[in-house]
């Protein structure tokens, strides 16, 4: 790259080079993606290296803690680890409930050490040090780390985590806490996992409203719903993984579920299942199912036949994967057990997490390593400890979302490093990646990487200390959840993970994302405003859309004359040719055999490669296994067989073509002409009543839709709109409509809300509003009341305004 340092002290808010290359697709997934306000691409890479190394303030012993501190609530512990050692715990969120006062608590961290680099040398010059090198990385596209890093990080968000995992509890209650918390994390640009593992099944009894309970698919439905209104850091949708245990009661329903177009589209799923399983489905045994909320037996379903169903519907859609929680548990994904078992994953599979730990995770490009047609290890080596240090620097200015999420990230310290570009390296090295020679170094890089994460994070303890949670963890020689292959004294509890790197990897200039071959030579992506055009029949915004052609391809195409042919013959060719090069007797044999596309791997390899890379990586890899239309469920069952007896800690197959819409396209097609329906006229018949209930927040407004009494929707706003406690509101009474829709109680749903306190009350005595959701109550027992639907003497009393006359008509969001 050639570039002009600048190395003026005075400048240190200006990057230190400039006139990074970039091709158009670059520049278009940077706008799209990350740049906001910043004047150039190399102003926001040198925001986002200053911010990170901020981090070096709170580790520096010349730099003063109360100068950090000043005027931030925050708390320290300190923990003890072995070895007559402790480790510090700052908890920044501590205290601080309202999450406005939070995001307001955690600018002032931030700005703090902000003005100290404008007005300390000694802070400047260590913060610059490492910054300096962290840009190097960026703007090299060495490295870079998880979108919402790139999104936030020096911005008023600054939410740096790539995903969550949220536990959903059995009760009304427990789900709207879920959905809540959902909101607040897809708001900064965060994705979730969930388990419906603890949700009774469908049919249960539920003593408390003597009703039934809807099942572990409800939770799921209602979080997608919510998902659809919120994207993630307003830039991109929101994603999703529902995982549901083999045992569960309502696993054939989960399985099947998601093939019917429009159902939990913003989720991938997959089924937890064990070795105790997998046994089962080669000896053809069935096996119990086991009610969560009494954990006895109410059923039993043959092992085999629910593995030939999971296969078959992965066969239709893509979904379910399936997910091997005992290989996790058992493994350094799991390095804390004493704190729980793993029960999910984040959206797309590769970090399994504790309910409320999230990750942050970078990758390595590995097509800037190469020398001569050799892996260049001694840079690779330096890159890793750095990178090492980067991520863990991200955990100490993170704003969490919630404070159990900031004190496990912080006790765990899990970070994830990984590497995409691997089908470039392949082929600078000129080996085919459907080879065993291919494996082999897989096997060899991983394990390098790895084995250099370790050293780097225990350095990075030298300076730092432990993770607070390493007493009682599988590195903790004198506890009882000990392993003898858990080495060392590290800062990170893991450290290595393989990441699908989709829009990262655009950023970079690459098309291996991940560990992934090349999709194809020449095809088309489409971002998510893309596939919602196409979704509506729409044809999709040019700048929506990415035409890529595999640069190293088209440069040795170049340099041998495009093989004898004229550039577009040899386009048209690949084009006829499934976007394929294999097999075009111009060119050489060789070349054929390096560009290998994902289509022209046998599905066997693309299995071989995810457990290659798994072997030596200390969480999970996220690797899909393309298979070509052709594909058959026997084709599916062997691969997920597979992958087992590999080792893998999950597994996705995506057969191509089985979606209507996908992501990636070898060859574009123009939108289908859909002729508009009309909508369907709700208002007709109709009736709406409105209450207006006054709250410690400000006035309520509830609208009830109904029909013959029954209650259909339900719309709540409250003034003054556009702060976050008014769209949480409005998102409640989005919930609870779909609830209903579903087939929900609304006597449950006014009984739980009845129960929710909050710190501002309003009013006193039996009219008194104890919160929103109890004023929401409080509104729904007046017209069950009115409409005989609920007796009188249950009739909750409050400040609420008489229902308007009824009017025939469809109430919407404020």
């Amino acid at each position: 790259m050639t570039t002009t340092r600048n190395e003026a002290a005075h400048d240190w808010d200006k990057p230190p080079f400039g006139n990074i290359p970039l091709t158009e697709n670059q520049k278009k997934v940077i706008k799209d993606r990350y740049l906001r306000d910043a004047p150039s691409v190399e102003q926001w890479l040198w925001e986002v290296a200053k911010n990170i190394a901020l981090a070096e303030l709170l580790y520096h012993p010349d730099i003063p803690r109360d100068q950090i501190l000043a005027g931030v609530k925050y708390k320290q512990e300190w923990v003890d680890v072995g070895n007559s050692e402790k480790s510090e715990l700052l908890l920044i969120h501590s205290g601080v409930e309202n999450h406005d006062e939070k995001d307001e608590n955690h600018r002032r961290f931030i700005s703090n050490m902000y003005k100290m680099l404008e007005n300390s040398q000694r802070a400047r010059e260590a913060v610059l040090k490492v910054a300096n090198q962290f840009y190097d990385a960026l703007a090299n596209f060495d490295f870079l780390p998880n979108s919402p890093t790139l999104m936030n990080a020096g911005r008023e968000l600054q939410q740096l985590s790539a995903c969550y995992v949220l536990p959903i509890e059995d009760s009304i209650e427990g789900w709207g806490d879920v959905v809540k918390n959902t909101m607040l994390i897809h708001k900064s640009g965060g994705g979730t996992g969930f388990s419906g593992c603890r949700v009774r099944p469908s049919g249960d009894k539920v003593k408390s409203t003597k009703g039934v309970a809807s099942g572990a698919i409800s939770p799921f439905s209602i979080i997608n719903y919510a998902t659809q209104e919120v994207k993630q850091g307003g830039t991109r949708r929101g994603a999703n993984m529902g995982i549901l245990p083999y045992w569960h009661p309502d696993i054939k329903q989960f399985i099947k579920h998601k093939a019917e177009e429009g159902k939990l589209e913003n989720f991938n799923v997959s089924v937890a299942v064990d070795s105790k399983f997998m046994n089962a489905v080669k000896n053809g045994e069935d096996y119990d199912l086991i009610n969560p909320k009494t954990k006895q037996p109410v059923g039993k379903l043959n092992a085999r036949e629910v593995f030939d169903m999971i296969c078959e519907y992965a066969w239709k859609s893509g979904d379910p994967g399936m997910i091997w929680l005992d290989n996790i548990n058992n493994s350094l994904s799991n390095p804390t057990p004493k704190l729980g078992e793993i029960e999910s994953t984040n959206p797309c599979g590769e970090q399994p997490l504790l309910p409320y730990e999230p990750c942050n995770l970078g990758s390595i490009n590995l097509s800037k390593f190469v020398v001569m047609g050799k892996i260049d290890y001694a840079r690779l080596g330096e890159t890793v400890k750095l990178t090492i240090r980067f991520l863990d620097n991200v955990i100490d200015v993170n704003n969490y979302p919630l404070k159990e999420i900031e004190r496990i990230a912080k006790g765990n310290r899990r970070i994830g490093l990984g590497v995409m570009g691997w089908a470039e390296m392949l082929a600078l090295i000129k080996i085919p990646y459907d080879s065993e020679e291919a494996l082999e170094k897989a096997q060899e890089l991983m394990r390098f990487i790895s084995e250099k994460s370790l050293e780097a994070s225990e350095e990075l303890a030298l300076e730092r200390g432990v993770f607070p949670n390493f007493k009682d963890s599988i590195y903790d020689e004198s506890g009882p959840y000990h392993k003898e292959w858990a080495k060392g004294r590290p800062r990170n509890c893991a450290r290595t993970t393989i990441a699908p790197t989709g829009t990262i990897a655009i950023c970079a200039g690459l098309q291996g994302g991940g560990i992934e071959p090349f999709f194809s030579i020449a095809y088309t992506r489409y971002n998510a405003k893309a596939l919602d055009a196409l979704k509506r029949g729409e044809k999709p915004k040019e700048e929506d859309v990415y035409h890529e052609v595999n640069p190293l391809f088209y440069s040795i195409a170049e340099q041998n004359n495009f093989f004898g042919l004229k550039p577009e013959e040899l386009w048209k060719k690949i084009e006829n040719n499934h976007n394929s090069v294999r097999g075009i007797k111009e060119i050489p044999e060789e070349i054929q055999r390096i560009f290998a596309s994902a289509h022209d791997v046998n599905v066997e390899y693309h299995v071989k490669h995810q457990a290659a890379f798994q072997k030596y990586t200390d969480n999970g890899v996220s690797k899909t296994i393309n298979m070509p239309n052709s594909a058959t469920v026997e084709d599916i069952k062997e691969t997920y067989m597979k992958a087992w007896e590999y080792g893998c800690k999950g597994i996705t197959v995506y057969r191509d073509g089985c979606k209507s819409q996908q992501v990636l396209n070898t060859k574009p097609k123009e939108a289908e002409k859909k002729p508009k329906v009309a909508e369907i006229d709700e208002a007709e018949g109709v009736g709406s009543v409105y209450y207006k209930l006054e709250t410690g927040y400000g006035p309520l407004h509830v609208h009830i839709d109904h029909h013959n009494g029954q209650v259909r929707k339900v719309f709540t706003n409250l003034s003054p709109i556009g702060t976050e406690i008014a769209g949480l509101t409005a998102m409640m009474g989005v919930l609870i409509s779909k609830y209903l829709e579903m087939g929900g109680d609304v006597g449950a749903i006014r009984k739980h809300l009845n129960s929710i306190k909050s710190d501002k009350p309003y009013g006193f005595g039996p009219k008194r509003i104890e919160s929103i959701p109890h004023a929401v109550s409080v509104a729904l027992s007046k017209f069950l009341a009115q409409s005989g639907s609920l007796p009188g003497q249950q009739l909750l009393t409050a400040h609420v305004s008489e229902p308007a006359p009824e009017v025939k008509a469809q109430m919407s969001i404020v």
